[in-house]
């Protein structure tokens, strides 16, 4: 049996819901408002933004996206705006730290940075660490250097063991090939891993007369901005892979780093410039 849908008249139907019929034609007939061509606008840019940072970023980092186009509106507006279009930042995991393994023989150097994170000009403090990464051929260990200016990974490696060649020396060595250092002008700082206390490592950090600072015991909060890096890739990519295999895991991490986080990624903490922005604003005022 068919279902009928009955046809009533416009006039009866304006009766029933006490409007003029020349109203519904004004209704029907009006143009869009100014206010709601530019929330068209908005959308269209929104969701171009949302697609194109692999839908990474909530509405403070879309706002200043937005801006970089041209379009200067409020942060409340364009999280409406999101919630219309029913898009939203990828949801984070929890963080889980890795405990680091300093069961070693190896000398422990003292806490030189001492939890101030902040600095003055590039190649001054350097925090470095290492993370586990799950795959489906087994565990890949990405190690880290970050200059503390401008938050840019400076140096890195992707290896499949935790030998300090293939992790904390590999990091440091691309770094140094990125920013070169002035001798007695660099803290260098780390956890208390064998990688990092090694004999071969010291040596490295000897002869470019750089000052070794480590951890406390136990205290991941001492190097918290290399463990908010971690958060940050795990939370917007790792955990977004699907059954990840080890090589395809290398190209995204790579990926992520060199062209997402260093060049495109926004910082709060640097006035929502990416890394790459605000090293090239210093330079440009060092000039």
């Amino acid at each position: 049996m068919k279902d009928h849908q009955q046809v009533f008249a416009v006039g009866k139907m304006c009766r029933v819901f006490q409007v003029s019929r020349s109203g519904y034609y004004h209704w029907l007939n009006r143009k869009p408002s100014p206010r709601e061509l530019e929330n068209q606008e908005l959308r269209t840019n929104i969701l171009e933004v949302h697609k194109l940072t692999k839908f990474r970023l909530g509405s403070p980092k879309i706002q200043k996206e937005l801006e970089d186009r041209g379009f200067y509106i409020s942060r409340p507006r364009v999280a409406r705006l999101m919630k219309e279009l029913q898009i939203r930042s990828i949801i984070h995991r929890k963080f889980k730290v890795v405990t680091t393994d300093s069961s070693h023989g190896h000398a422990i150097s003292p806490n030189l940075l001492d939890r101030d994170f902040a600095a003055t000009r590039p190649v001054q403090k350097w925090v470095s660490d290492i993370t586990y990464v799950r795959t489906n051929q087994g565990w890949l260990y990405l190690t880290i250097v970050m200059d503390l200016y401008d938050r840019k990974i400076i140096g890195w490696s992707m290896s499949r063991t935790m030998e300090a060649d293939r992790t904390a020396i590999a990091a440091f060595k691309m770094a140094i090939q990125n920013r070169p250092v002035n001798p007695d002008e660099l803290i260098f700082h780390s956890d208390r891993g064998v990688q990092y206390a090694c004999e071969e490592f010291r040596k490295l950090l000897k002869a470019y007369r750089i000052n070794q600072s480590m951890s406390r015991k136990g205290n991941c909060w001492d190097n918290a901005v290399a463990e908010n890096f971690f958060k940050i890739l795990k939370s917007e990519l790792i955990y977004q892979i699907h059954k990840p295999q080890y090589e395809r895991t290398r190209i995204e991490i790579f990926e992520f780093i060199e062209i997402w986080y260093n060049k495109k990624r926004k910082h709060s903490y640097l006035n929502y410039l990416s890394p790459e922005q605000f090293e090239k604003s210093y330079q440009s005022k060092a000039a």
